[in-house]
C-alpha cells in the first residue's frame, strides 16, 4: 500500500507500470475505491504507467468532515500529483472522477496531454436530487439507497448474471465512509463547470454505457459536444461502470484514442 499526505489529506494510491510510458491518471465514481480499474488496468498492463487513487472520504483515504467542494477533490488529484512529480499526464475519470477530471482541466491545463470523460458530465443532476438523496442517506444511511443505485451502477443482465459479484459492489457502496459520500454529494451538487469545459483545448474521449442510469448516454454526449474535437462512444449493453462490465471495449476505445493522439 502507498499513502501520502497531499493538500493536507492522507491518499492511499497505486502506481504501477513502466516509468518510460505515458502516463494516465484514473479517477473513480462516488461509492467506490480504485479497485473499480482492476480489469481495466490489467488490460492496458505494459503500455503505460498508471496511477489509480482512492479520492478524499472513499477506500483507505482520509475521509475528512462532510461537506466538500470540488475544489478539494481538485486540489487532493493536484497535491498527489506534485508528489509523485508527474506532468503530461492523461486523465481517465469516472463519474465524479470525470468532474475532477474537468476541474483538472480548467485549473492546470498544461499539464494534461488528454481526457477521457466516462459515464460523467459537465453538470451531474441537480440540487434537489442531490439534497433528496443526501437527506435519504442522513437518516438511513447508504443501506437505504443502495439497491436502486446497483440498478444504476449495473446493467440488468449483469446483475441477473453475476448476483454474487454484484453483492461485492453493493459491499463497496455501503461500506463508504459516511462523510465521503456526503461530501462528495454535496461537492457534485454545487459544481458546474459546464463553462470551463467549453474552453478545453485537448484531445478528449467521451465514452457512456447504454444502460447507465445515472449519466445516461444523451448526458455524456452532451457534455462531449461542448468541446471542440470531442469524441463519444458508447458501450452497449453497459450501466454506469463499463469499466467493469466490458473492460475489453474500454480498452480498445482507450488505445485506439490514444495512439490517434500520439500518446503510446
Amino acid at each position: 500500500m502507498n499513502v501520502t499526505r497531499a493538500n493536507g489529506v492522507q491518499l492511499h494510491y497505486s502506481l504501477e507500470g513502466p516509468a518510460d510510458k505515458p502516463v494516465i491518471v484514473f479517477s473513480n465514481s462516488l461509492g467506490t475505491d480504485f479497485r473499480v480499474w482492476d480489469r481495466l488496468v490489467a488490460r492496458l498492463d505494459g503500455r503505460y504507467r498508471m496511477l489509480r487513487y482512492d479520492k478524499r472520504g472513499h477506500g483507505l483515504s482520509q475521509a475528512t468532515p462532510a461537506p466538500y467542494a470540488m475544489d478539494d477533490h481538485v486540489g487532493d488529484l493536484i497535491g498527489l500529483l506534485d508528489h509523485l512529480k508527474l506532468n503530461s499526464v492523461v486523465v481517465c475519470g469516472l463519474s465524479v472522477g470525470g468532474l475532477i477530471a474537468q476541474g483538472l482541466a480548467a485549473r492546470q491545463p498544461e499539464r494534461m496531454r488528454a481526457m477521457i470523460l466516462m459515464d460523467t458530465a459537465a453538470k451531474i443532476g441537480t440540487a434537489d436530487m442531490w439534497n433528496e438523496r443526501m437527506g435519504a442517506i442522513e437518516q438511513g444511511g447508504i443501506e437505504a439507497l443502495a439497491d436502486p443505485i446497483m440498478e444504476r451502477w449495473l446493467s440488468a443482465g449483469f446483475r441477473a448474471e453475476k448476483p454474487e459479484e454484484t453483492l461485492l459492489w453493493r459491499n463497496m457502496l455501503t461500506r463508504t465512509p459516511r462523510d465521503g459520500y456526503l461530501g462528495t454529494c454535496a461537492a457534485i451538487r454545487d459544481v458546474d463547470l459546464t463553462t470551463s469545459t467549453k474552453n478545453i483545448v485537448m484531445p478528449v474521449l467521451g465514452i457512456g454505457g447504454s444502460e447507465d442510469g445515472s449519466t445516461p448516454p444523451d448526458v455524456v454526449r452532451g457534455t462531449i459536444d461542448l468541446i471542440a474535437g470531442g469524441r463519444f462512444e458508447l458501450v452497449e449493453g453497459a450501466g454506469h461502470l463499463p469499466c467493469v462490465e466490458d473492460p475489453d471495449k474500454v480498452a480498445s476505445l482507450i488505445t485506439e484514442f490514444l495512439k490517434e493522439n500520439g500518446i503510446v
